[in-house]
């Protein structure tokens, strides 16, 4: 199996505590193997570009050059859609410009950091899982169905574009679709669950605009919600801390500013999935998280 350098970014570190947790917890009963990014940095998130995109290219290439110069590690894993965009950006511009990798490769050395050579690949979470295990690994590891619990999908904006930096997906059978992304899909439909037709999928929650204009935020946010819960779903599950904390922010948002009342529960799909390989719930942060599910997965018999 492939080893990888975990990298939680910044978001995993705070916000994003019980995607960590869950994904350790998870990621340990699968019998998977990754170690910890050593001396990471900030993928650039969203806000360097604007001051500088060449820096935030820099900052992403430095850690997937730490993978491989200090840990003898060729693929960098990251559970975040936001570090993982901007990952395989910095592959995608290094790949494609000789004066970006050059000038990425002259920052390191002035920097005494490692140099990115270009031999690295990163990964979504969702993308290891389904190379090392996919859904025949899961089911046969099933220890407590997810009981046909409904679930909508929700994959944001950040897991599919821009489009070109994904070359592996859309692929045909086997691969991830840009357009119609599965990978959660399956894995969880193996796990036990239901996948409702859910068709804001990859629709935006708005979260870069949270500080600046956070109606706009709430209004994308009830959007994905609404049409979760009218597609009959009992939960969204989620693989970004920022689309997980916006969606459990803004539901509680919608109802104390705008009245708007919203029943559907936010679980992060490596919750589902621990529960299914019989991990107990405080190992996997469910208690930390602000959308209580425990009297639904009481009720439908997953605890």
């Amino acid at each position: 199996m492939t080893k990888v350098a975990y990298y939680p970014g910044c978001a995993l570190e705070g916000s994003g505590g019980p995607y960590d947790r869950s994904t350790r917890a998870l990621v340990k009963s699968l019998g998977l193997e990754m170690a910890d990014l050593e001396d990471f940095t900030c993928c650039g998130a969203m806000e360097v570009k604007n001051i500088d995109p060449m820096l935030q290219t820099y900052l992403s290439a430095r850690n997937l050059a730490i993978a491989r110069e200090k840990m003898g590690v060729d693929a960098v894993m990251a559970p975040c859609n936001g570090c993982y965009r901007n990952l395989k950006q910095a592959e995608y511009e290094t790949a494609h410009s000789a004066q970006t990798l050059a000038t990425v490769q002259k920052l390191a050395a002035e920097s005494h950091s490692p140099v990115y050579q270009g031999d690295v690949r990163t990964l979504h979470l969702l993308e290891w899982l389904m190379e090392e295990l996919g859904p025949d690994g899961i089911r046969q590891r099933v220890k407590r169905s997810l009981n046909g619990i409904k679930v909508a999908n929700y994959y944001g904006c950040m897991y599919t574009r821009p489009r070109h930096i994904f070359p592996e997906k859309d692929k045909g059978p086997g691969s991830e679709s840009t357009y119609r992304p599965h990978f959660m899909d399956d894995l969880l439909a193996a796990a036990g669950a239901v996948n409702v037709d859910f068709p804001l999928k990859t629709a935006c929650c708005g979260g870069a605009h949270t500080l600046s204009d956070a109606d706009t935020s709430t209004q994308l946010v009830l959007q994905v919600l609404q049409a979760a819960e009218d597609n009959g779903a009992e939960v969204i599950a989620t693989e970004c801390p920022t689309c997980h904390s916006g969606l459990e922010m803004h539901q509680i948002r919608a109802e104390t500013e705008f009245g708007i009342t919203t029943s559907v529960k936010v679980l992060y799909f490596t919750q589902l999935l621990g529960l299914a390989m019989g991990l107990a719930p405080r190992a996997l942060g469910i208690h930390e998280n602000v959308s209580d599910a425990f009297g639904l997965l009481h009720e439908r018999a997953i605890l």
